[in-house]
């Protein structure tokens, strides 16, 4: 019912010479700060408790939940690590399908040795789709989203044959969702761009054979040599620079077609020891991630203001307990720096002035001003909607204010 009630709401009317012709492209409604698309998000089995009360309470602004549940074990067996069979997966299901909300659990692998193992061979590939139709079948969810990572290169014509052997099993009437990476242009991922590039995932036959494409566009860090140079000077670890997420777009609509496209947007960010030398920032160790209230939080504890950053996210420095490093009186910020950079550019002032190394604690995050830059880019390019990751009430509540 939901795919039914999607198409005829992206159908537009045209009077042409007293006759009626049906346009069938999507309509975005954009008012000045709303945005008018499909919204889909996943719910992750570590918190599904919290991510489901959160999807419930916006259910009217969603249009497709993706348990993030199913995990491919070494067999190509399915690990239901959500319990799905539990009453409250089993009454959420019933409510969002009552609200003509698309519910399509992810199967989910980042064995790159198992992935090829399992697909590269006909009748293990058959029998992990009877696997996956199975699951769909029993649980009468309204389709799968796979989420395969960390393949190799030689998994690529394997993992095409794949989805769309699934896709054939599957039927029309269900919904075959692709996640993938992120693919930095290689002008930006190398400096010296390889004669031969190879990749885990064919692009045409995923835009061809997927009936959504679900990009995370996310995690980037440093992958971008170009944007890493230019926004240097100070911290530059993002989840999701705007510009980089631009670059992203840019090349997978080369080959994928933008009405099957769902932008992801992350909802976290991430936490990290800095070690700064002379005017560089040098190295980065990742903490871990975190999640808006657990940020600040600890920007509470340390009394770091978080500012935007060049990456358009907010951010803030501060100099862990644990150190014994002080700084000498002497060794001021700049004139106008932001105030989550108070520390950082303290940091690189007396790096500069010493030629010794100092590390600091940075956390960078995706609140709604990061996520709303996302969604205009979706906007931009006529994609066919976002997709969150994740839902599990710690995102910055605020950004459910511009969707509608």
């Amino acid at each position: 019912m939901a795919i039914i009630m999607r198409i005829l709401s992206q159908l537009a009317i045209v009077i042409i010479g007293g006759l009626i012709v049906f346009n069938s492209f999507p309509i975005f409604a954009f008012a000045s700060t709303s945005y008018s698309m499909e919204v889909a998000g996943w719910i992750p089995y570590w918190n599904d408790t919290k991510g489901i009360k959160d999807a419930q309470k916006n259910i009217k602004k969603i249009d497709v939940v993706y348990p993030f549940s199913f995990e491919v074990q070494s067999d190509g067996t399915l690990k239901d690590k959500a319990n799905m069979k539990a009453s409250e997966w089993t009454k959420f299901v019933k409510l969002a399908q009552s609200k003509n909300v698309d519910v399509v659990p992810s199967v989910i692998w980042f064995d790159g040795g198992s992935i090829h193992a399992n697909l590269s061979y006909p009748e293990l590939r058959k029998k992990h789709i009877a696997e996956i139709i199975k699951m769909v079948d029993e649980g009468n969810y309204d389709g799968v989203n796979i989420d395969y990572e960390s393949k190799f290169s030689s998994t690529k014509d394997h993992f095409s044959a794949f989805l769309t052997e699934l896709k054939k099993e599957l039927g029309e009437d269900k919904i075959l969702a692709c996640t993938i990476e992120a693919r930095t242009p290689p002008t930006s991922l190398y400096k010296v761009v390889p004669t031969t590039l190879l990749y885990a995932n064919d692009f045409t036959v995923i835009g061809e054979v997927c009936d959504t494409v679900e990009i995370m566009a996310y995690d980037q860090q440093r992958a971008d040599i170009n944007l890493n140079e230019s926004k240097s000077g100070a911290p530059y670890m993002p989840v999701a620079d705007a510009d980089w997420v631009e670059k992203v777009i840019k090349l997978a609509l080369i080959d994928i077609p933008s009405d099957k496209i769902l932008l992801g947007v992350a909802s976290y960010g991430n936490h990290y020891e800095v070690t700064v030398g002379p005017n560089w920032f040098k190295n980065y160790r990742r903490i871990g991630a975190l999640n808006m209230p657990d940020i600040l939080d600890v920007a509470k504890e340390y009394k770091a203001k978080p500012s935007r950053n060049k990456a358009g996210e907010m951010s803030f420095s501060y100099m862990p307990k644990s150190s014994t490093f002080k700084f000498p009186s002497s060794i001021k910020a700049p004139k106008n720096t932001t105030s989550g950079e108070l520390v950082s550019a303290r940091a690189l002032a007396y790096a500069n002035k010493t030629g010794q190394e100092v590390t600091f604690n940075y956390a960078s995050y995706s609140d709604v001003g990061a996520m709303t830059e996302k969604l205009k880019l979706a906007k931009e390019y006529d994609l066919r909607g976002v997709a969150f990751f994740k839902f599990d009430g710690e995102e910055d509540q605020k950004v459910w204010s511009v969707l509608r």
